[in-house]
């Protein structure tokens, strides 16, 4: 993958895209959110971020990409604004017009130009 496509996976993400950015996500992928949260398989994902991009509007800003053979490693900023209350979101708790803002490091295992194991952490 390079970082024209992975642009690519970042603003259909953005757009709400669903088949846009799933069709990087390997079927078998595993996204492990820091600590808190693991997901495993496309569907999985999916099921996830239908249900805060429902809640929330979620932005990503790639600050910077480093791609090799195996992979890339980014550091993105993420607003989140809150659409609805929500106290019990990974990110914190938030109420409705609240804004969140983190900055993660999130490393992506590649196969076949598919994700294959996604881990975020957090920053700041």
């Amino acid at each position: 993958m390079d970082k024209r496509l992975f642009r690519d996976y970042i603003d259909s993400f953005n757009r709400d895209d669903f088949a846009g950015f799933a069709k990087y996500y390997a079927e078998d992928v595993l996204l492990e959110l820091g600590r808190k949260k693991q997901l495993h398989g496309r569907q999985a994902i999916l099921d996830f971020y239908r249900e805060v991009k429902a809640r929330v509007r979620e932005t990503l800003e790639i600050r910077n990409v480093i791609v090799d053979e195996d992979g890339l490693a980014a550091e993105i900023a993420t607003e989140f604004v809150a659409l609805e209350d929500w106290p019990d979101f990974i990110a914190g708790a938030m109420q409705k017009g609240d804004i969140i803002r983190i900055l993660s490091f999130v490393h992506y295992r590649i196969r076949d130009g598919k994700f294959t194991h996604i881990r975020s952490t957090r920053f700041q």
